[in-house]
C-alpha cells in the first residue's frame, strides 16, 4: 500500500500520461495524410513506439517522486549493463548519424577522428576516474566543487556552473539534437520544424519529468535496441539498392574511393593536422564535450553515481566506450558513403527536397535523405529508432540539467530547507523550460558539424583541470573559474571575430590562452584550506604523489595516519587505459577492413583487438578489487 498523497499523485500522473498519449496519437493520425512517405504500417510502428515509451515512464513514475536521489540517480542501485546501455543510447542522438554523414562527405572516413579521439578520454574515465566518482557519493558532479575546494569561491563556482552548464551549455547541445530532428522530420515526413519538435518533444518531456532517471534508463534500453536494429538493417538495404549497386560497386565508385581511408594521408599535412594530430595530441584532454568530458562529468558522472558500487561504475563506463566506438559507427559510415553516389553534391539534395529551407541544406541532410528510399515497415522502424535516439539524448540532458538547477542552484542558494518533494517539482518544471529553450535555439543552427565545432571551442582549454584536480592538490576554485570565463570569452571572440582561422586553429588558440590563464590564476591565489584537502583525500583516496605536501602536513598535525595513505595503482590504470584504446581501435579498424575486403589488415586489427581483450579480462579482477 502507498501513502494516500502518493497514490493520488501517481493517479494524476497516469491520467496526464494517457491524455497526452491520446492527444499525440490523434495529432499524428491527423498528419498522416499530409506527410510524404509513410503508410499505415509505418505509422502503426511509430505510434506503438510512443505508447511503449510512455508506458515505461508511467511504470517508473511510481518511484521517481519519492526523493531527489531517486529522481536524479534512480536510488543509486543500477547495475553496470543497464547504465552502460543508457550511456550508449544517450550518445546515439538523432544528430549523431547526421554528424557522421557530414564528416564523411566532407573529410572522408578519416574525418571521424574528430570524435574517435575521445576514446582516450573515455578509457581514462573507465580505469582512473569511475571509481573516484562513485566514491565521492555526491548527488551531482557539481556538488564535487564544495567537496574538493570549499569556501565562498567553491559555492560561487557550483552555483554559476549549475546555470552555465545546466542551462546555457546544455541548451546549446540539445539545440543541435533538435536541429537533426527538424531535418529528419522535414526530409522524411514533410513536417514543419514546429510540428516535428512538438511531436518528438512532448513525450520526451513527460517521461523525463515524471519518470526521472530510472524511467530514462529503462526507456534507453528499449530505444537503443530499436535504434541499432534500425541502423544496421537500413545500412544493409541502402548499400544493396539498385542506385548504389551493392558493397563492391559502392567501394569502387569514383567519388567514394577517395573517402575510404580510415587514416588521413600522412603526406598531406593540411588534412593530417586537423583530422588526426590535433584530435589525438590536444583535443581529447583539453576540450570539454558532453559525454566525453576529461575526467568524467556531466551525464556520464551521473550514471556512475547511480551505480550500485565502484565495480559497477567501472563496468558501465567500459561497456559504453566499447559499444560507442567499436560497434556503432560503421552502419552510419556506409550510409554516408552511399549518399555520395545518390546525392553527390548539395545541389542534388536541394533538387530532391525543394520544400526544405535552403539554409539547412548541408551534407548532414544526406543521411535522412537516404532513409527516404527505405521500404514501408523498415521506414517506420528506422524513423521510430531515430525518434528514440532523439528522445534518449534529450531526456538525459533534461534530467541532468534539471538536477543542476534543483540541487546545485535552488537548494543550495534559493531554498536551503527545500523538501524532497519540492526538489522533485523544481526538477520537473526545469525539464519543461529547458526543452522550450532548446527547441527555440535549434532554428538558429545550420549543420551538425557547425554545432559540434561550436561546443568544442567553448570548452577548449578546460579539460586539463578536470583531469588534474583529483591528483594535484594545488588546483583551486579560482583555477576553474578562470578557465571557465576565459574559454567562453575566447570562443565568443573567435566565433564573432573575422580572424580567418580554421576550426582546429580556433581550438588550439582557445586551449593555449585558457591553459595559461588558469595556471596563472592557480599560482596567484591561495591554495584550498588544508582541512578541506585532508577530508577530500580521506574520502576519495586518490594516488598520493600529487598530494604529498598535504599528506606530510596532515601527518605532522596528526590529522592523518600512515594507514590512511594509499599508494594507489595509477601506473597500472594508465597502462590499462592505453591497452584498452588499442583494443577498441583494433575492433573499429577490423570491422572496417573486413567491410573493405582487406583481409591481411583485417586479421592484424582483429588480433590486436582479441589480444587486448584477453589482457583486460585477466587484469580486471585486480583493478576492481
Amino acid at each position: 500500500m502507498c501513502p494516500m498523497y502518493l497514490c493520488g499523485e501517481i493517479k494524476s500522473i497516469i491520467v496526464i500520461f494517457y491524455v497526452t498519449e491520446v492527444s499525440i496519437i490523434l495529432y499524428v493520425l491527423f498528419l498522416r495524410d499530409k506527410t510524404m512517405n509513410l503508410n499505415n504500417l509505418d505509422w502503426g510502428i511509430i505510434v506503438a513506439f510512443f505508447a511503449i515509451s510512455l508506458a515505461i515512464g508511467i511504470y517508473a513514475s511510481r518511484k521517481a517522486g519519492k526523493n531527489s536521489a531517486e529522481f536524479f540517480l534512480s536510488g543509486r542501485n543500477m547495475p553496470w549493463w543497464l547504465l552502460g546501455v543508457s550511456m550508449v543510447a544517450t550518445t546515439f542522438a538523432a544528430d549523431t548519424p547526421n554528424f557522421v554523414t557530414d564528416v564523411v562527405r566532407k573529410n572522408g572516413v578519416a574525418g571521424n577522428w574528430a570524435w574517435w579521439a575521445f576514446l582516450l578520454t573515455g578509457m581514462l574515465t573507465v580505469f582512473v576516474y569511475s571509481r573516484l566518482w562513485r566514491r565521492s557519493n555526491v548527488l551531482t558532479d557539481l556538488e564535487f566543487y564544495e567537496l574538493r575546494y570549499g569556501g565562498d569561491s567553491a559555492a560561487f563556482l557550483r552555483g554559476f556552473r549549475a546555470l552555465y552548464l545546466g542551462v546555457l551549455f546544455n541548451v546549446v547541445v540539445m539545440a543541435t539534437v533538435c536541429l537533426a530532428a527538424v531535418k529528419i522530420g522535414g526530409t522524411l515526413l514533410g513536417l514543419t520544424p514546429t510540428q516535428t519538435l512538438v511531436i518528438s518533444s512532448v513525450v520526451t518531456v513527460l517521461y523525463s519529468a515524471f519518470g526521472g532517471l530510472r524511467g530514462i534508463i529503462l526507456t534507453d534500453f528499449f530505444q537503443f535496441s530499436l535504434a541499432m536494429i534500425g541502423s544496421i538493417w537500413a545500412a544493409v538495404y541502402i548499400v544493396n539498392m539498385p542506385e548504389v549497386g551493392g558493397l563492391t560497386n559502392l567501394l569502387a565508385q569514383d567519388n567514394v574511393a577517395p573517402k575510404l581511408s580510415i587514416l588521413p594521408d600522412f603526406s598531406d599535412t593540411k588534412s593530417l593536422i586537423p583530422l588526426l594530430i590535433v584530435p589525438l595530441a590536444v583535443q581529447w584532454w583539453a576540450a570539454y564535450y558532453p559525454g566525453a568530458e576529461p575526467g568524467g562529468g556531466g551525464y556520464i558522472a551521473q550514471r556512475m553515481l547511480a551505480a550500485k558500487d565502484e565495480k559497477n561504475a567501472m563496468g558501465a563506463t567500459l561497456f559504453f566506450n566499447i559499444a560507442h566506438y567499436a560497434f556503432r559507427p560503421w552502419p552510419w559510415i556506409l550510409i554516408a558513403l552511399a549518399s555520395l553516389v545518390v546525392f553527390p553534391d548539395l545541389e542534388s539534395l536541394q533538387k530532391a527536397f525543394p520544400h526544405i529551407d535552403s539554409k539547412v541544406i548541408n551534407d548532414d541532410l544526406a543521411y535522412p535523405a537516404m532513409l527516404s528510399y527505405l521500404p514501408h515497415g523498415l521506414l517506420g522502424l528506422v524513423i521510430a529508432s531515430l525518434v528514440g535516439a532523439f528522445m534518449s539524448t534529450i531526456s538525459t540532458h533534461l534530467n541532468w540539467g534539471s538536477s543542476y538547477i534543483a540541487n546545485d542552484f535552488y537548494k543550495r542558494f534559493v531554498n536551503k530547507e527545500a523538501s524532497e518533494k519540492q526538489l522533485v517539482n523544481v526538477g520537473r518544471i526545469s525539464t519543461v523550460i529547458l526543452m522550450v529553450l532548446a527547441a527555440s535555439l535549434a532554428l538558429q543552427f545550420e549543420s551538425a558539424l557547425d554545432g559540434f565545432n561550436t561546443i568544442l571551442v567553448i570548452g577548449a582549454g578546460t579539460g586539463l583541470i578536470f583531469i588534474l584536480r583529483w591528483f594535484w592538490w594545488r588546483i583551486n576554485a579560482y583555477s576553474e573559474i578562470a578557465a571557465m570565463i576565459l574559454s567562453f570569452v575566447v570562443a565568443m571572440v573567435l566565433k564573432f571575430g573575422d580572424f580567418g582561422l580554421e576550426s582546429h586553429e580556433e581550438l588550439l588558440v582557445g586551449v593555449a590562452v585558457t591553459t595559461v590563464g588558469w595556471l596563472l590564476a592557480t599560482f596567484l591565489t591561495q591554495p584550498t584550506d588544508q582541512a578541506i584537502l585532508v577530508n577530500f583525500y580521506k574520502k576519495i583516496k586518490p594516488a598520493k604523489k600529487g598530494w604529498m605536501p598535504v599528506i606530510e602536513k596532515a601527518k605532522a598535525a596528526n590529522e592523518l595516519v600512515e594507514s590512511e595513505v594509499e599508494t594507489g595503482q595509477l601506473s597500472l590504470e594508465i597502462a590499462c587505459m592505453i591497452i584498452a584504446c588499442f583494443t577498441v581501435y583494433g575492433a573499429l579498424f577490423a570491422t572496417g577492413f573486413w567491410i573493405y575486403g582487406q583481409t591481411v589488415n583485417a586479421l592484424i586489427a582483429t588480433a590486436v583487438a582479441v589480444g587486448g581483450g584477453i589482457f583486460l579480462f585477466q587484469i580486471w579482477g585486480r583493478l576492481t578489487r
